[in-house]
């Protein structure tokens, strides 16, 4: 009978620490998810922010339409990505377009005084260093997440339940690791 105990608290002990697992696993999860929803809004706050951009330098680079255009269409593109991966090569070339952009600027005196594009620049300055924040935080939830899964024991109760890794949120270019500089002198 003592057998009998012993084999029944070794297999309730089993089943609170598979317990503990998935709720760490589903917490975890949250986690990403929560983190991944912190990175699209500054994605789509400066998506919103780039029409009004374009719309401030068009009057003053009329000449450079391409840097406009491949603007505008690196923000159509990063609107329609869906996967993680692809997010982040598209918002590391959004980020080099803009900093091509704000290079161009450079040559605009008037562009440069405008209030309106100073404003903006602002604002996109402000957007970059939350874009920056909310990916290191999601990029840390996803590390928490992928040991999880990958280590033992929860390797097991991942498996079972059907828990998997996260994609981390990089940018694929080293040049377009650098955050582009959005504030003139």
């Amino acid at each position: 009978m003592t057998g009998l105990y012993v084999i029944l608290a070794v297999v309730v002990l089993l089943l609170l620490v598979a317990a503990a697992i998935y709720n760490r696993l589903v917490r975890n999860r949250a986690l990403v998810q929560e983190g991944w929803s912190g990175i699209d809004v500054q994605l789509k706050r400066r998506a919103d922010l780039i029409p009004n951009l374009i719309e401030t330098v068009k009057g003053y680079m009329g000449h450079e339409r391409g840097v406009l255009e491949k603007v505008t269409e690196l923000r159509a593109q990063s609107l329609r990505s869906s996967t993680v991966a692809e997010k982040g090569r598209v918002e590391g070339a959004l980020g080099a377009a803009l900093g091509n952009l704000f290079a161009v600027a450079e040559n605009y005196p008037d562009l440069k005084a405008s209030q309106n594009f100073l404003e903006l620049q602002r604002d996109l300055a402000a957007v970059e260093d939350q874009i920056q924040m909310a990916r290191r935080y999601y990029n840390g939830a996803v590390r928490n997440l992928n040991i999880l899964v990958a280590s033992f024991p929860s390797n097991l109760v991942a498996q079972m339940f059907g828990f998997t890794g996260a994609e981390y949120f990089e940018l694929e270019e080293a040049a377009d690791r650098a955050v582009p500089k959005v504030a003139f002198p």
